[in-house]
């Protein structure tokens, strides 16, 4: 079929929006806000988990399900690698529930999750756990690539880590489900200015970044030097206060040299990496444990307050902010 001059030039500018949707496309919103009197927000975070209840896993969830009812919390945040080894093979893979809805069994943790995937959950069917069948499986599920959390005082922008890292595109020891990451240029692309743009764009009192993989860490895997190059800039200029990770599998806060950045791993909701550490200057590592546990916030217009939990439900760090003043516990 012949096209005229005009249908040609109606065509070429609807390509042309859409091309542009596809570069810079704005992130999925999620509105989660506050419901105490005072207005505070209060989160459990956890990563590095789903074990079919080993290593621990079960404990750490016992402990969230105490600490969850006594802050009554908001919601739960999920740092990555959700179920090990090899992610889910497809929405109706048994590890979902065995790793996920029979473990977190609390009252207090039947709220909503809020999860980003690891390098893990890349290794199975991705799409598995993006799934809307999985929210119909368990009403408190959700999982998407890079996602923002909108709770008024506070904005959350969750980022997908995994394919920044070079090494998984190589490695020949495990094979990854990258439907939907490639070409991967593009995709990274997308993924800088979509997240540049909503930081710029966001009035919230506190900006608060979440990935799987660490950007700085004392742990096993280190830093990521592909974050450090492409997103930490972007971190410190939109004056971001918290980059939350798991990864690591340990507990751990290191403060940036350079700004009000606040670096937080909580990746001990299982398997935990015992006497993994590397030296680091003690100015900017205020915190380090190499076991099993979780990670609490509680957030107010004015204050921010970080406490990292042990197996047994035990205090090990905590940590307090404000736009005003800054200490340490």
């Amino acid at each position: 079929m012949a096209l005229n001059n005009k249908t040609t030039t109606i065509l070429l500018v609807v390509y042309t929006v859409v091309a542009t949707v596809n570069v810079v496309a704005e992130l999925q919103r999620f509105d989660h806000r506050p419901t105490k009197a005072d207005g505070s927000l209060d989160i459990l975070v956890v990563g590095d988990w789903g074990r079919r209840g080993l290593y621990n896993q079960s404990d750490v969830a016992f402990q969230m399900g105490k600490m969850g009812e006594k802050m009554n919390v908001d919601f739960i945040v999920s740092t990555g690698d959700n179920f090990y080894d090899d992610g889910l093979t497809d929405d109706n893979d048994p590890l979902f529930v065995e790793s996920f809805t029979k473990i977190y069994t609390a009252k207090s943790l039947q709220k909503q999750w809020y999860s980003v995937l690891g390098n893990h959950d890349y290794r199975g069917n991705v799409f598995a756990q993006l799934s809307p069948a999985l929210k119909q499986r368990d009403s408190k599920w959700l999982c998407l690539r890079s996602f923002i959390v909108n709770s008024g005082i506070v904005e959350f922008f969750f980022v997908d880590t995994t394919p920044f890292q070079d090494k998984y595109f190589t490695e020949e020891d495990h094979d990854y489900d990258w439907r939907g990451i490639l070409p991967r240029e593009e995709y990274l692309s997308n993924v800088l200015k979509e997240v540049e743009m909503a930081l710029e764009e966001s009035s919230a009192t506190w900006k608060i970044v979440i990935g799987h993989h660490t950007i700085f860490s004392a742990g096993h895997h280190g830093n990521t030097q592909e974050l450090v190059d492409q997103l930490l800039p972007i971190l410190e200029e939109k004056e971001v206060d918290l980059y939350i990770n798991g990864h690591d599998h340990c507990l751990q806060q290191i403060s940036s040299p350079n700004s009000q950045l606040q670096f937080l791993t909580s990746g001990g909701g299982s398997k935990a990496w015992r006497g993994d550490i590397n030296q680091w200057n003690p100015n900017e590592l205020k915190f380090y444990y190499d076991g099993q546990g979780f990670m609490t916030l509680r957030i107010t217009e004015d204050e921010i307050d970080v406490a990292f939990y042990d197996v047994f439900g035990e205090i090990l760090h905590e940590w307090s902010t404000s736009k005003y003043t800054l200490k340490d516990s």
